[in-house]
């Protein structure tokens, strides 16, 4: 099969991005298929010829974080670049639209192009609406589902219509708006994932402080009820619950380091925590997948407080594929290398796409 691995782009997940990318080109790669690595910022400037696939291109070249002279060990040897420099970085190569040269017609020459973005433009539903309207196929759910769940307020208002227990909230788009909220709080970013932009606030000095770093990243925030408990963690692929997974920070919370740093924090799949819970948690992480519409996989997040009483935070409709991820752990406790969760994830779009291409 041939297959594009988009990654990379402009997202402050960025760099995640390209480990999941390079994870996942490795295993496809493994497995047989023709695959091609691209950044959808940067592109690929040279020429597309009907037999790329099977042509010997440095794909990792082409990546700035991964054009080394001296050699490199890929994956996990990139340099990390701050957004600023990779945009200065393409002004050299072409200016104008969010697609880098030949990232399109590149895709279209593809059977699937694997969603390895997070963040932004990969989750928030206009990559996957210019793929509908070029007929290109890829992993994971359509655009409107991509929409809603990465919009947290509109996320949590589907949420509340639909009896799935979320914390309360309330919506912010002016840091100097005056609300005062009840402590502790949450101060979010209402788009943002890998708990970039997230921030645990406990005074007004420390809510001052996370508005205005959570306004840095955009122009909406959220400010959350703060709920005591356990962190869990649920992916659902094709509408049936994985094992759960127990997330325990050995500090702070489940933030940016303590979800990419190796050994930053237990987690435990599956999760050992009575049957009953279980399937609570697995009921909860469902239901939020279906009242969002989701196609194919995604991942829940849930916080349990001291009576039981299951919360769901958001839903990731493109969870991180990197060695310290949690839907590989999720995969390989029923069985799955990573591999075969690659190619599942394939199958399973592939089959989404002939659904409702006539829809």
């Amino acid at each position: 099969m041939k297959i594009i691995v988009l990654c990379g782009g402009l997202s402050t997940e960025r760099d995640v991005s390209l480990v999941s990318g390079s994870k996942v080109f490795e295993a496809l790669k493994d497995r047989g298929h023709k695959v091609i690595i691209l950044d959808v910022f940067m592109g690929y400037r040279g020429e597309v010829t009907a037999d790329i696939f099977d042509r010997d291109i440095d794909w990792f070249g082409e990546i700035p974080e991964f054009d080394a002279s001296d050699g490199r060990e890929l994956p996990g040897k990139s340099r990390k670049l701050d957004i600023s420099e990779v945009k200065a970085l393409r002004e050299v190569r072409r200016s104008g639209e969010f697609f880098g040269q030949n990232v399109l017609e590149l895709c279209r020459l593809s059977d699937i192009v694997f969603m390895a973005l997070h963040g932004d433009c990969g989750e928030n539903g206009k990559i996957q609406a210019a793929f509908d309207l070029c007929g290109i196929k890829y992993t994971g759910t359509d655009s409107l589902s991509s929409a809603l769940a990465m919009d947290k307020a509109l996320s949590k208002h589907i949420f509340f219509a639909n009896g799935i227990r979320t914390p309360e909230y309330h919506v912010l788009r002016d840091e100097n708006e005056d609300y005062e909220p009840e402590f502790p709080c949450v101060v979010k970013v209402n788009s943002g994932g890998s708990s970039v932009g997230v921030y645990i606030v406990k005074t007004m000095e420390e809510y001052k402080s996370a508005l205005k770093g959570a306004f840095s990243y955009e122009k909406k925030v959220l400010v959350e009820k703060y709920i005591q408990g356990r962190e869990f963690t649920d992916c659902v692929i094709e509408g049936m619950a994985l094992p759960v997974v127990e997330i325990a920070p050995k500090s702070g919370f489940y933030d940016y380091k303590n979800k990419y740093e190796a050994g930053a924090t237990v987690e435990t799949c599956p999760a050992d925590i009575p049957k009953e819970l279980t399937e609570r948690i697995q009921e909860a992480a469902v239901k939020a997948f279906n009242a969002l519409e989701i196609k194919t996989y995604a991942r829940m997040d849930f916080i349990v407080n001291g009576e039981g009483e299951v919360y769901c935070l958001e839903a990731n409709t493109l969870p991180g594929m990197t060695p310290t991820s949690l839907i590989p752990q999720e995969a390989a406790a029923i069985g799955k290398s990573f591999g075969d969760l690659c190619e599942w994830i394939i199958d399973i779009s592939l089959q989404k796409h002939e659904i409702y291409r006539y829809l």
